[in-house]
C-alpha cells in the first residue's frame, strides 16, 4: 500500500484481494459455531492467497517466486473446498456464491498462468 511496486499492476494480485473482500462478507452469514473452524479457515486462506502473491512477487529467485505462486495457487484450492463445506452445510446457496465462484476460477487460472511462465 505504501510501497509502489509491481505486483499491485498484476491482475493475479487484484483478482485475489478481491476474492478476498467477498469472502470476508460471506464470513456473517456462516454460524458462530463455525467462528474458530470454518470461519477462521476460510479468513486465512483467502489473506494467504494475496499475502503469498505479494512476498512471490518480492523474491529474486524463479524457484522460490514458483514456491510461492504454488502456495497461493494450494490456498485456492482450500478456498473452493471451504466453500463446498459451506453448501453441504446449507449456510449459503451455490447460488449465491457466483461472484465468489468466478474470482476462484480466474485467481487460479492467473496463478497457474504466473506458474507456467516461471
Amino acid at each position: 500500500m505504501f510501497l509502489n511496486l509491481n505486483h499491485y499492476k498484476l491482475d493475479v494480485y487484484q483478482s485475489a484481494r478481491q476474492l478476498r473482500i467477498e469472502c470476508y462478507k460471506i464470513l456473517s452469514v456462516i454460524p458462530d459455531s463455525e467462528r474458530f473452524n470454518l470461519t477462521d479457515q476460510i479468513r486465512r486462506a483467502s489473506t494467504s492467497v494475496v499475502l503469498n502473491i505479494t512476498e512471490g512477487c518480492s523474491r529474486r529467485s524463479e524457484t522460490e517466486r514458483k514456491r510461492y505462486f504454488e502456495i497461493a495457487r494450494g490456498s485456492v484450492i482450500e478456498l473452493d473446498s471451504c466453500f463446498d463445506i459451506v453448501i453441504d452445510c446449507n449456510y449459503i446457496k451455490k447460488e449465491e456464491l457466483v461472484k465468489i465462484e468466478n474470482l476462484i476460477k480466474t485467481t487460479f487460472i492467473l496463478l497457474s498462468g504466473m506458474l507456467k511462465k516461471e
